[in-house]
Formats: C-alpha cells, structure tokens, sequence
C-alpha cells in the first residue's frame, strides 16, 4: 500500500465513492435544503384556513387521528414539496427583518498565511500516520479470541500489582503537574511558586530547575523527540503559567529559550503536537492557541468556550486536538480545517483533564462532577461513564506503548537435541518474539489512570471500564498524573508539595 499524502488525497477522485454514494449525497443535502426552506412558509395558523387551502391543493383535508398542528406540519410539507418541484420559492417569506439580517451575517476570522501553510503541514504529517494506525489496527483485529483474552490478563495482572515506591517533597507550594520524558528517565513537575524541575527517577534526585515564570505554573508538556533524537540546546519543553506566557525550554539551560505572550488571562494545561513543530495552550481567557515552536509566533486564536479553558490535547496522529472547559463542555477540533469535529456534551462540571486514546477516536474527559465521560468519534456520543472519584477528577491518561522495550530473553526449552542441531529452538525463539511485539502493540491504550481530589489514583480497563487498581497517596488532592511509555513506572502530584512514583512490585528500580 503506497503511503497517503496530501497530494493523492486532492487526487483521488473517487472521494466521495461511488456515483451511488455522490447521488444519496444530492438527496440528503436537497433535503435538508427543503426543511430549511419549509421553516419560513407563511402558513396559516387557524385550524379551518389549513383545512381550507389543504382543500385547494387537492390534498385530504384531514387524516384519521390528526390534530391541528399535525395538520399544519402536513401542510407545510406538501408545499414545500410542490414548491421543491416547481422550483418556486415566491411564496416564502423572511419571520422578520432582524432573522434575515442574522441568518445573512457569517462571523469569519481572517487566517494568516502561515496558518494556511500549517494547516497544510497538519495534515501532510497526519494523513500517513493515520494510515498506518489504521492498518495496524486491521492487523490487531485478526488476532485469535483466546490470544486476546491471554494479553489482557497479563497486562491487567502487572497493572494490579502497582505499589508506591516512594515519595518526594517536589516544591514548597502545590505540584499542578507532572509529566515523564519520552525516554521514561525524567520526570518534569510543574509548581505553583513558578518554577519547573526535572528529576531523575526513579532516583528521584534533581537535575535542574528551570526559573522563567513569575506565577503558578499550570501544564508542562514535552517535545515528542526530547531526551531521544532531540539535541538538548534545542526546544525539549513546554510550560504555561499564571502570568500568561507560554515558555520553551532546552535541557541545557535554566532560562527559557523564547517567551509566547498573548494569552489575557492565566494557562492551564499545554500540550505539544506530535510532529513537535506547534504547542497548544489553554487559558482562562475563554480560548485556546496554537503556537509555531521555530518562529515563536501566535498562529490560531481559538474561540468557542463560554467559560475559562482548562485542558488540552493533541491526538497521536497529529490531526486533531481537544479542549475542555469549566462550562462543562469539550470541544474536538480539525486542526487541517478549523472546523469542529465533535461536541462533548454531557459532564455538569467544568473539564479539568482530557486525553485521546491511543485507537485514535476514543476520549477520555475527567471533571468536577467525580465521573470519566469515555466519547466515541464515530458515533459522535458518550461511549461510557465511570464514578470514578469522590471528588473531583483532575487528570486522565492513557497508557501508551510508544517504544518497544527490550524484552528479556526466555528460558531455552529443555528439548534441544542433543548433536548441536538447534533449528526448532531458534524458531521458538523467533515466535516468542514476534508474540512479545505483537503482545506489546496490542497493550497500547489497554488501560488508563485518573487522579482525583480524593486523594487516590486509578488505574482502569480501557475495554470494559472496570476498575484494576486504587493507589493511595499521601494527600488529600492529587492534583495530576502520568505513565512512563514502558509501563513500568506511574508518577502523582499532590496538592501538599509531593510527587509519588508508583511500580508493579515485581519490577526492580
């Protein structure tokens, strides 16, 4: 299968499928012109004028069992219908003057020219990884039943055996975050005195602390290469904190690369894009906004929330982000069109965590009304809703299996023959192999962890949302969590100045 570009996807002409498929297309978007047409009908209210002109366009003048006012909907139907066919629209009117002027008023922000390019390189980045995801997907799907359930009970049997290994005074004031390094080696903790640190773990030692802000400190986030491919005096980080600015920060510096002002009010959470060329940036000021990371420059203000914006982020193929907000709403966006994807109606607190799934069309939400609200992209609804907290929920993460790890080799089987000739040990061995690989891409995304205000940490099943494993800690709010890439370490903030690492017992740190 060739690779899905920008350039093909414009010149595929068979978009829109089949002549079938463009044909249903016309009907549904004629009808849905008719309905609107219909709603500005002038048609009579009394009862006897709708009889009357149902008379006059030969139509029974009512129907068994009809009332009034399905009467009066089945004469707006049959003119609008006629009016269709006719293709006559001299009997519709405008309900008032303020409704045309309103319905004639389009509310644009004019884009800059280097949004437009961004777009394009959105959607340049994104399209080929979500052909793979989705072809990866295809393969998981073919995996035999029992082989599933076998990698279920190994996962969720490691996941149950989580235990606090230890904790760590972080600051002198409340940790509002903590986010582990692509290489699972670092830890970086986000405080409200205004400074950022990282911290070797599971040493817990400190490497640096990073000093640009002059308030709380909201999110931190890391550059998808960082600690990997990433030099160190290059952008490997991202904050946002109280006094509005975004700041970039190397590895190799305690002063911030570049400052991004433009935010009127306090940031929340950041979040880097996969390609790690933009930062997003949630602000009490109602919006979100998308940053170029080389330039340093503002490229999307967006609006759409009626209250402050608290969480943020960016789904793994790069095409989409999510936003939610105190006024209990999220929002997912198309980061190539600008337009919204799909609206996440149904918590009665304001959102204080978001995170996509790595299957690409699940989102968890966590918010103050002490539930996790699953959404499915695909049927555009609430897939589940778990009572996960007491209180409120503060942060959702699911685990990703970014990077395969380096698997222990087994034990030789005792049937090797004994003149030397080891084929069939050599083919064990390659099966095995292939089964941990295949065993590790299907994990990505199996279970997910949420921190509340409760004091505990959860660790849920990412297929049926039952409930795995309760951590506790050593606070009343916990106020953000994190898994390392690998699964072997979980990491908790707290609101009194701590951060906890969690391990499964049976792993040596």
């Amino acid at each position: 299968m060739s690779e899905l570009t920008y350039d093909s996807l414009m010149d595929d002409g068979n978009y829109l499928g089949s002549e079938r498929a463009r044909m249903e297309n016309k009907v549904i978007l004629d009808e849905l012109e008719r309905k609107k047409k219909a709603r500005n009908l002038a048609v009579p209210t009394d009862d006897n004028k709708v009889k009357a002109r149902l008379r006059e366009i030969g139509e029974p003048i009512t129907l068994f069992g009809e009332r009034a006012a399905d009467r009066r909907d089945r004469l707006i139907y049959v003119l609008s219908q006629i009016n269709a066919a006719r293709g006559d629209d001299h009997t519709m009117e405008e309900a008032s003057s303020e409704e045309s002027e309103e319905e004639g008023e389009e509310f644009y922000t004019e884009g800059s020219l280097e949004l437009l390019q961004a777009r394009r390189n959105l959607a340049e980045f994104s399209l080929p990884r979500a052909q793979k995801r989705v072809a990866q997907q295809r393969i998981d799907s073919k995996i035999p039943l029992g082989r599933i359930i076998d990698i279920r009970k190994k996962v969720f049997a490691g996941v149950k055996r989580f235990s606090n290994i230890g904790s760590q005074i972080g600051d002198e004031r409340p940790i509002s975050q903590v986010r582990f390094a692509p290489n699972n080696k670092i830890l970086a903790t986000g405080s409200w005195s205004g400074t950022v640190k990282l911290w070797n773990v599971p040493a817990c030692t400190t490497i640096r602390t990073l000093r640009g802000h002059a308030d709380r400190v909201g999110g931190v986030a890391w550059h998808p290469q960082a600690t990997l491919t990433q030099g160190e005096g290059l952008v490997n980080l991202v904050s946002g904190a109280g006094d509005m600015c975004v700041n970039l920060w190397s590895l190799n510096s305690d002063a911030p690369l570049s400052v991004m002002k433009g935010h009127a009010d306090r940031i929340c959470r950041v979040a880097f894009h996969p390609s790690g060329n933009f930062v997003a940036s949630a602000s009490f000021d109602t919006t979100w906004r998308l940053w170029d990371v080389n330039s340093s420059k503002e490229l999307l203000l967006q609006e759409g929330h009626s209250k402050e914006v608290y969480a943020v982020e960016f789904q793994g193929d790069g095409a989409l982000i999510a936003s939610g907000g105190l006024d209990a709403i999220g929002r997912v966006w198309d980061l190539r069109t600008g337009r919204t994807a799909m609206v996440l109606d149904g918590h009665v607190q304001g959102i204080f965590g978001i995170d996509f799934s790595p299957n690409g069309y699940q989102i968890a939400t966590g918010a103050g009304d002490d539930t996790i609200r699953i959404w499915d992209m695909r049927s555009l609804k609430a897939l589940y809703t778990i009572p996960a907290h007491v209180s409120n929920v503060s942060d959702v993460r699911f685990f990703r299996a970014d990077a395969l790890p380096s698997f222990k080799p087994k034990a030789e089987s005792a049937d090797v023959v004994m003149n030397g000739i080891t084929e069939d040990a050599d083919a064990d061995k390659s099966h095995d192999a292939e089964d941990d690989i295949q065993e590790w891409k299907y994990r990505s995304g199996l279970y997910l962890a949420s921190s509340g205000y409760d004091g505990y940490v959860k660790l849920w099943s990412a297929d049926d949302w039952q409930l795995l494993r309760t951590l506790t800690t050593d606070s009343g709010k916990v106020m953000s969590v994190d898994l390392t890439t690998d699964g072997e370490l979980l990491a908790s903030s707290t609101y009194n100045r701590n951060f906890q690492l969690f391990a499964p017992e049976d792993v040596p740190v």
